[in-house]
């Protein structure tokens, strides 16, 4: 042991001292980039949180392999001047402040000027941008922090868009520990969600590359309990309360919070927490433990709850500088701000759980479930001469091919002959008959992916009840009510249409007949036409010399496609740039010519034609919109919906118009009979279309995506079975 010790010792005295030396620049900035960047999901929240910042209120992301091979975020904020995209990617580059004492009262979602750098030292960035009374836009490239060529001019949309490509290509061992892209997928789909549910004026989109249809998509909302039933679900928001709490005290925190918490019969495996603090995305554990605690000792079975918060502190409360990612962020008097959410938490959820409420709206599926009918007739005799019994609660009591159980069999109005409909009715389904897919697709690969995609991608339950349902009637202007054996259900026709177009275009690739409009169209004044009604700049700061040359850039490059789009889409567009013929998606079936502006403009911005796949699958997309069975633009005139054709006029006797005539009521309601008719009619033809021609496509040849059966397109309003349940109790 002593020689053993004595040849250590001589080792230790021999061994140098390490030297302390400077790392290179370019080992610095890669090790900080690995701890801003630390997956694919911190990416995408640092650009969102950009673009938040940019007052954006259209964000759409872009993501390939879990974000490893692509991440791409578009959005519609001021644009990045042409003079800062040199230092753009910098360290330490921000607009958001100049002093460290800004940091007491900041609130942008960035501060430190790091993201950007860190993401080039990491991955390929790729800038595009534009700014307001820009012609063009601009795009330019970096490495390292660098910019590595001038900006080019290039076409933009208003906004930016930020391209990351191979992200940590250059670091092995973090790009070897991230190779389940689904997993990182559904991350970013979470932390999208989670940004749609606070910021409702903000419009998000989120689709991995290549996919026709987005994961997440939500409009701008007034509503909060809208956002989160679009984003979560109608099982959730129907289950959420209301929650606000302040506190205006000098001697504690000044704080407001507001957000909805879960009732007793929200049920769920992991507790959901949405938390904002001053407008910030963040985590909090010590408020998750507290308001966990409260749930498992109030409601044991409920334990696991769905919670949004919004905190709003001062700001010189709230440190937002102690995480790299900005993760998290300490507040002044903390734990009394929990203290004060906790006891609110736990009263409210005490007065709830004195009365549960109870509804029935789940989807139920089975994986085989003909459709039965029933027709009772007199000759339906058992043995003994006595009408066999029937089990109340198991009669199906509607038949695909009698109308008595639709809504209009109990309404009053005057049918059409018996003869007269059914002569009518059978030469229309004759039709749709006649148009089945055509056998021979287009041999092109990228259709017959998409194609495949679809049959992939088809729900089995749904498509059962697609095949075999009744239609009953339309319960408003979006939803109609189906029945398929016992059940009843709820469809949004527009979701419906819309991906029934898409798929008919597919499959009726290149075998289309012609709609020859009347008179040739004007491409220019069509575009020029959606720019002014998409509002693009409602104060009117933006030319119109702008939305020419906007206008005149689209119709060239249609024009220069126009042979392909005829030969593929029946899409006819003379040299003159003037659009004569449109597609047949659908017999006895034409567009709302009103929308199709909108398409022209669509076709001319959104469509990518440098790959073949992503271009037909997003003009196929653009047909679906354009086709898709909307409301007509006049409100619908039944019921409440009549007051807006009434005009105003003053009764005998009475001269001007003042507000004694009206509180007097001199003044009589007279209808507008002409624009009152031309509602009347845009309505019922809808509806008509929707029962004799949408509907019996949808039988013949739609495959309802997964996706629909939980997205609000299929909602189960009541069962038979479980209805008798209810009445035998009473």
């Amino acid at each position: 042991m002593e020689i053993e010790e004595a040849i250590s010792e001589a080792e230790l005295e021999d061994k140098p001292i390490p030297k302390i030396q400077r790392l290179e620049d370019s080992v610095v900035n890669r090790i900080a980039a690995g701890e801003v960047i630390q997956r694919p999901v911190s990416a995408v929240k640092e650009l969102i949180e950009n673009s938040l910042d940019a007052d954006s209120t259209s964000i759409s992301v872009v993501v390939k392999d879990g974000g490893l091979k692509l991440i791409q975020v578009s959005d519609d904020g001021h644009g990045i001047r042409y003079e800062d995209l040199p230092i753009l990617c910098e360290r330490h580059t921000t607009s958001k402040l100049s002093k460290f004492e800004d940091l007491q009262s900041i609130r942008s979602m960035g501060f430190r000027g790091e993201a950007l750098a860190s993401m080039t030292y990491v991955g390929h960035v790729t800038v595009t941008t534009i700014t307001v009374g820009q012609l063009h836009g601009y795009r330019a490239t970096y490495r390292d922090g660098l910019m590595v060529d001038e900006p080019k001019a290039c076409a933009a949309v208003k906004g930016t868009q930020i391209m990351i490509e191979n992200l940590f290509y250059n670091m092995a061992a973090r790009r070897k520990t991230l190779q389940n892209s689904a997993d990182d997928y559904t991350k970013i789909v979470d932390l999208i969600s989670r940004f749609a549910v606070h910021h409702t004026h903000v419009s998000f989109s989120c689709r991995k590359h290549g996919a026709g249809r987005a994961d997440i998509h939500t409009l701008a909302t007034s509503s909060r309990l809208d956002a989160i039933r679009s984003v979560y679900g109608v099982s959730v928001a129907r289950n959420l309360m209301k929650i606000e709490v302040s506190d205006t005290g000098p001697l504690n925190s000044v704080f407001n919070m507001d957000g909805f918490i879960s009732n007793s019969n929200y049920i769920a495996k992991k507790i959901t927490m949405v938390l904002f603090i001053n407008d910030r995305l963040v985590d909090c554990g010590a408020l998750k433990r507290a308001i966990e605690i409260v749930y498992t000792a109030t409601l044991p079975r409920a334990s696991k709850p769905f919670i949004y918060m919004s905190i709003i502190l001062p700001p010189e409360h709230v440190d937002v500088n102690i995480h790299p990612t900005k993760r998290e962020v300490s507040l002044l008097y903390q734990e009394f701000v929990i203290e004060r959410i906790q006891s609110v938490v736990e009263s409210k959820l005490r007065s709830s759980n004195e009365s549960r409420t109870f509804q029935e709206q789940t989807l139920e599926f089975s994986s085989s479930s003909p459709m039965a009918t029933i027709k009772d007739s007199t000759k339906d005799l058992s043995p003994s001469g006595i009408k066999s019994q029937k089990v109340p609660h198991k009669m199906v009591r509607t038949d695909t091919l009698d109308p008595s159980g639709r809504l209009h069999a109990y309404m009053q109005m005057k049918p059409p002959s018996i003869s007269e409909r059914g002569s009518f009715l059978s030469s229309v389904r004759s039709s749709i008959r006649q148009r089945r897919n055509p056998s021979e697709t287009a041999d092109l690969t990228s259709i017959q992916e998409l194609v495949n995609e679809i049959d992939n991608d088809c729900h089995p339950g749904l498509l059962d009840v697609v095949r075999h349902c009744t239609y009953a009637g339309m319960a408003d202007g979006i939803f109609a009510l189906l029945q398929h054996n016992t059940l009843l259900y709820l469809v949004n026709v527009i979701n419906l249409s819309k991906e029934l177009m898409y798929q008919q275009v597919l499959h009726r690739f290149a075998h289309f007949n012609a709609i020859q409009l009347s008179e040739p169209a004007s491409v220019p004044e069509l575009i020029m036409l959606a720019l002014k009604e998409e509002g693009t700049d409602p104060e009117g700061h933006e030319s119109n010399e702008l939305r020419g040359k906007i206008a005149e850039m689209n119709t060239e490059l249609l024009k220069q496609k126009a042979e392909m789009l005829e030969d593929y889409f029946s899409i006819y567009m003379d040299s003159n740039g003037n659009i004569s013929r449109l597609p047949v998606i659908l017999d006895q079936y034409t567009p709302d010519m009103d929308r199709l502006p909108e398409f022209l403009l669509c076709l001319g911005n959104d469509v990518d034609w440098e790959d073949e796949k992503i271009c037909f699958q997003t003009i196929a997309a653009a047909l679906g919109n354009f086709y898709a069975l909307h409301p007509p633009l006049l409100p619908n005139p039944s019921g409440d919906g009549l007051k807006f054709y009434r005009k105003r006029v003053l009764s005998s006797g009475s001269e001007g118009t003042s507000i004694e005539n009206i509180e007097n009521g001199t003044m009589e309601a007279e209808i507008e009979e002409e624009l009152l008719l031309e509602a009347e009619n845009a309505w019922a033809q809808r509806e008509w279309s929707i029962q004799h021609v949408l509907f019996p496509s949808l039988r013949l040849f739609f495959k309802p995506p997964t996706s629909m059966a939980t997205n609000g397109t299929f909602v189960q309003v009541a069962s038979l079975e479980k209805l008798y349940r209810i009445f035998e109790r009473c």
